[in-house]
């Protein structure tokens, strides 16, 4: 352990320049103390690095001093596509290893080259989550990322919309969807998808499983897309819509800014009217009250209806 953290604080130096004993201790989650010491083991080593006391010191190399000590580990390896994703790396337990995968990369780079890379990460940045959402609560995350590593078959505990049902499953995939994490897994004969946040309970079996030779995570995601997207909006409904109506419908969904792209002409009074694929539900009518009264269902007239008794019942309870 305290091998691989002098390591780490010879690539900070190179990368950074230099740094005081509070900066190191905070990166590490050590003590000062610690960090002296680690830095006395760096100069008997013959590693060139000086310290100086006072506002503005801190330790430094010599100038010229690089390292070629840049080997990733097995984990470090692991995390390399999560390096500029830090919040998702950390959900999924990798993100000191995405770290330090990325400090090696960077010290490795020619010239300037790792100067350029963090100017970059200071100047853009990577949000998953959507607004007005906080992250959800992921406990069993990092287990299930190192079953879909390993190939280690899952029993869980899982709260869909319809029930409560264990099942046992062979763990092929990780996906972050608009800040939500998808497991895609393989159980009760066919490839299925569970959402990581209602997993209530997990346990990593001890069998291994073999992995599908033609199985392609992110082709076989984009093709769920297509088939759930077709599935739950099967209900095509005539809408009108005010100019803001519009805006609003643009605004809440790729089906609303398609419908409003092929709307025709607009009326004297200024409204559109469109054809939209909708979700003939509950939730489909709610969708619909999101937008105001600055768009109105036309046909059918079930979905007309089962809007006006939702409208009717919001009006009974705020009376």
């Amino acid at each position: 352990m305290r091998a691989s953290r002098l390591l780490s604080i010879l690539m900070l130096l190179q990368l950074r320049g230099r740094l005081t004993a509070a900066d190191l201790a905070a990166e590490f989650e050590v003590s000062e103390r610690t960090i002296y010491r680690d830095i006395d083991a760096l100069s008997a080593a013959g590693v060139p690095v000086y310290g100086d006391r006072g506002p503005g010191g801190g330790f430094e190399l010599l100038g010229g001093y690089r390292t070629r000590l840049t080997g990733l580990s097995a984990g470090e390896a692991e995390a390399m596509a999560m390096i500029g994703l830090p919040g998702p790396a950390a959900e999924l337990g990798i993100g000191a290893a995405a770290n330090a995968a990325r400090n090696k990369l960077l010290v490795a780079l020619p010239g300037g080259g790792g100067a350029l890379a963090d100017r970059m990460a200071a100047r853009f940045h990577l949000d998953a989550v959507d607004w007005y959402r906080s992250g959800e609560a992921l406990p069993h995350l990092p287990a299930i990322a190192r079953a879909v590593l390993d190939q280690q078959a899952l029993t869980m505990r899982y709260e869909s919309w319809q029930d409560v049902r264990d099942w046992t499953v062979e763990p092929l995939g990780l996906v972050l969807k608009a800040g939500i994490w998808y497991l895609a897994a393989r159980g009760g004969g066919k490839i299925r998808i569970f959402r990581i946040a209602n997993i209530d309970e997990l346990t990593v079996g001890d069998t291994s499983f073999e992995r599908p030779a033609d199985f392609h995570l992110a082709s076989w995601w984009q093709a769920e897309q297509v088939r759930f997207e077709a599935e739950l909006f099967g209900a095509t409904a005539t809408v009108r819509a005010s100019p803001d109506g519009c805006k609003r419908l643009t605004a809440q969904s790729p089906r609303g800014a398609e419908a409003v792209a092929r709307a025709g002409v607009p009326a004297i009074d200024g409204w559109r009217e469109m054809t939209m694929r909708v979700e003939d539900s509950d939730h489909g009518a709610r969708d619909m009250l999101a937008l105001g009264a600055e768009v109105e269902v036309i046909s059918p007239f079930s979905f007309r209806r089962r809007i006006a008794a939702l409208a009717c019942a919001i009006a009974a309870r705020h009376g």
